[in-house]
């Protein structure tokens, strides 16, 4: 692959090159002036409560070699004082940054995983790029950087080594991934399930269906490897099999990739599967039966790469959580504190929940917030978690957040012992009552939507139990 320089970037991006040395070559790119690098190039991003080309200036004087911005009007001094510098002005910075990541996509010639769902997309993505990694060497998406911007910036950071591409593709809108795959070109794509996050602005499970599908519109003849467990995705297989490459995995509908013998182990999972004419078996490093199906998933991507078996198994059996994903903390005195509550659905609730009955405890504390962007089916989707949360042998039930409400009054509804309930409007209250009432080997799950901030709440309760 050829270096970029800065003439290729103003023949990408019809840039005006304001000053420097276009012959300077590009490895590093940057949006943050807090973490830039030596020789990046940053570019500013204009948002709706930030605007990141007014830091230009400071981008150069942190060590960046070059900055794209948009809206800036330089002086005669600033062009004097960074005159050993490159600057580039565009009409858009967005623009510029999708057609630049667009242009060192194509760059590659190497295998583009691209994964979306509803849930489980980030737990999928870190073990299929840790089974890949076991033979390619890898570029995958860093913590949840899966939007429009933390795709484009994931692709420009590429290295001239990379192999193969793991890339997590995240959206709440009609459009959003279509131009995410438009950029990404994927060679094989993974759909991990259709729930109901996002419905409050999609509307509807089917609508989420056809919003993940544009995973499919930037890709040319690619595998598409799905969950065959999940009812809207098995219906779509039905229908679809015969017009597109697809392979499925799952556990209760038969499947191209089926584990068998399941054990659920209280941190861990084992299970045997047919693999290259023989059965292997294999141990997922990770409690859950949520996670036994993102393992599946992993096995057809290193099929479909010709990985052979003992590296698959590796890849799974040796692969970490991005963290706030199932972070597990054990103290002193026995108690454990599962932190998972970067996102929240009534899926993952019920994955997170069913994962704690496995756990040998004391008594069992499901700490529950709200699941966002839910709309008008709040309420309803609120009320699941409630009967989900009284199936799954809970002893105490902790909920704050507007909506967290319609979980407490359901799981009441269906029985759930009024005395071991508590709701809090200020969630800042669950750190106290957890102090008063926590005993040794207590299991304390943490779950709500990102916005909720209840991965915070889990670190001062771990520090308060310590």
């Amino acid at each position: 692959m050829k270096n970029i320089t800065i003439k290729d970037i103003i023949e990408c991006i019809g840039g005006e090159l304001i000053v420097g040395d276009e012959k300077l070559v590009c490895k590093t790119f940057s949006k943050d002036t807090r973490t830039i690098h030596k020789g990046d190039i940053y570019i500013g991003i204009k948002g709706e409560n930030f605007d990141g080309n007014l830091f230009w200036n400071k981008a150069l004087d942190n060590g960046a070699s070059a900055v794209i911005v948009q809206g800036i009007e330089f002086r005669k001094e600033d062009l004097e004082k960074y005159r050993d510098k490159v600057i580039i002005k565009v009409e858009d910075t967005l623009q510029a940054l999708y057609k630049m990541a667009s242009y060192k996509r194509k760059l590659y010639t190497v295998p583009v995983i691209a994964i979306t769902g509803s849930v489980g997309k980030t737990s999928t993505k870190d073990i299929v790029a840790n089974v890949v990694s076991q033979k390619y060497k890898v570029l995958k998406t860093i913590g949840n950087n899966n939007n429009n911007i933390g795709l484009p910036f994931t692709i420009l950071n590429a290295t001239n080594d990379i192999e193969a591409m793991v890339l997590e593709m995240g959206m709440n809108h009609f459009g959003e991934i279509h131009l995410l795959s438009e950029i990404a070109k994927p060679t094989i794509c993974i759909i991990t399930n259709i729930g109901t996050s996002h419905i409050g602005i999609l509307g509807s499970r089917e609508n989420i269906l056809k919003a993940k599908l544009e995973i499919l519109d930037g890709a040319e003849n690619p595998y598409i490897i799905i969950n065959n467990d999940n009812d809207l995705l098995h219906k779509w297989y039905e229908e679809n099999k015969n017009k597109y490459k697809i392979k499925t995995y799952g556990i209760e509908n038969e499947s191209d990739i089926s584990a068998k013998n399941i054990k659920l182990l209280e941190d861990s999972s084992e299970y045997e599967i047919y693999l290259n004419d023989k059965t292997e078996k294999i141990k997922v490093p990770v409690g859950g039966e949520h996670f036994v199906l993102n393992s599946l998933c992993a096995i057809a991507v290193g099929n479909l790469l010709d990985i052979d078996s003992a590296k698959i198994k590796k890849g799974i059996e040796t692969f970490t959580l991005t963290k706030n994903r199932m972070e597990i903390m054990e103290l002193g005195n026995g108690t454990k504190i599962i932190n998972d509550a970067y996102n929240s659905s009534v899926e993952s609730v019920k994955a997170s929940l069913e994962y704690m009955k496995h756990i040998k405890a004391n008594r069992r504390i499901a700490v529950l917030g709200d699941v966002l962007e839910t709309g008008e089916f709040a309420k309803e989707l609120h009320e699941k978690i409630g009967k989900v949360v009284y199936g799954n042998h809970v002893d105490i039930l902790i909920c704050s957040g507007e909506n967290a409400k319609y979980i407490v009054e359901e799981a009441k509804k269906e029985g759930f012992n009024q005395n071991n309930i508590y709701y809090f409007e200020n969630k800042e209250e669950i750190v106290d009552i957890l102090k008063k009432i926590s005993k040794p080997k207590d299991v304390i799950l943490f779950k709500a939507s990102n916005g909720m901030r209840f991965f915070e709440i889990a670190k001062k309760v771990e520090e308060v139990l310590s």
